[in-house]
């Protein structure tokens, strides 16, 4: 997959919260609203994260090294991590703490007309922006639920500006309602209570990221249809069975596949090399994103006939030929 897609939203993102932050932080000095604050640093945060996140991406670029052989894809991951982090301690901490403290120690908005005319305005660039991500995912996301592909997808940015943008519109109506409700009660605890769940929100956003990223940079193997499709794949043309196959993404968007597939014990060193090669092939096609293959030929043996074609056998290990890889 391009990463194309997934910048045009990332950069969306970030215009759209560079402005909106702005335009808290004047509302908060001229209403004093907690709500408005914690808002405004979540824009200050989010807008911070879509840098990080373009970081990532030009990171992932560079070329493969003798010390780094399969290349630095996994920045994506890394910095998507540190995105997680920015929003649980510069978003929600913040927010907890100015909502617990307005609570306790209340004090009037004023000019409280403002911050809503700002806040509405906030919501509708955040809206423009959320519009984007949904747009650039659609494609990626298929038939799947927008949670499965949030939690299957090995593309980290989309996600994360996914889960960004609608925690900043929810977090938009908690601190509307906040607002909304001091200035009808004439208490500005609810001003404090608003700023409170903005906090909640984002920082259980915040621990999902952490757990999907943490998940990513230990290493994730294909998804059930990729590997389907790779088994299915590597059958024919002289593989005649899998014996064990073994995947992992070392980037969005590639994945290493190693395989142990069953050859008939009357094939010659030509005709292997040529069996290994459209293996290959047929797995590249299948799956684009398989672009590190690594496969180890072995002895056909009757006991395969107990494995049906395409799906491993396991626990049949024994001596095989040498390797072949690409």
């Amino acid at each position: 997959m391009s990463t194309g897609g997934s910048s045009k939203a990332i950069v969306a993102a970030l215009a759209a919260n560079a402005g909106i932050a702005v335009a808290k932080f004047v509302g908060f000095l001229i209403t004093g609203s907690s709500s408005m604050l914690a808002e405004a640093v979540h824009s200050v945060a989010d807008t911070s994260n879509q840098g990080l996140l373009l970081l990532g991406q030009n990171q992932a670029k560079r070329a493969a090294n003798r010390l780094h052989p399969f290349g630095f894809g996994r920045s994506r991951y890394f910095y998507s991590f540190i995105v997680a982090l920015v929003l649980f301690t510069l978003g929600s901490m913040f927010a907890l703490y100015e909502g617990i403290h307005k609570i306790s120690h209340p004090e009037a908005l004023s000019a409280p007309a403002v911050a809503v005319g700002i806040l509405v305005v906030a919501a509708a660039l955040e809206g423009y922006s959320f519009r984007t991500a949904v747009h650039e995912s659609r494609p990626l996301k298929g038939q799947a639920s927008w949670w499965q592909f949030i939690r299957t997808s090995r593309s980290p940015e989309l996600p994360v500006v996914l889960l960004e943008d609608a925690g900043a519109l929810v977090g938009l109506v908690f601190a509307l309602v906040g607002v909304g409700l001091s200035i009808l009660t004439g208490d500005p605890v609810w001003d404090g209570v608003g700023t409170v769940a903005i906090g909640v929100l984002l920082g259980a956003i915040a621990v999902v990221l952490i757990m999907e990223m943490q998940s990513l940079l230990i290493g994730e193997g294909a998804t059930p249809a990729e590997e389907s499709a790779i088994l299915h794949a590597l059958v024919g043309d002289g593989i005649d069975r899998v014996i064990h196959c073994k995947t992992q993404y070392l980037g969005p968007e590639e994945m290493l596949v190693a395989a142990k597939v069953a050859v008939a014990g009357t094939v010659s060193g030509g005709q292997l090399a040529a069996a290994i090669d459209a293996a290959e092939l047929r797995v590249r096609n299948a799956v684009p994103a398989a672009r590190v293959i690594y496969l180890e030929p072995d002895l056909y043996r009757a006991e395969f006939h107990n494995a049906e074609p395409g799906h491993p056998a396991e626990g049949l290990e024994s001596p095989g030929q040498p390797a072949a890889a690409s």
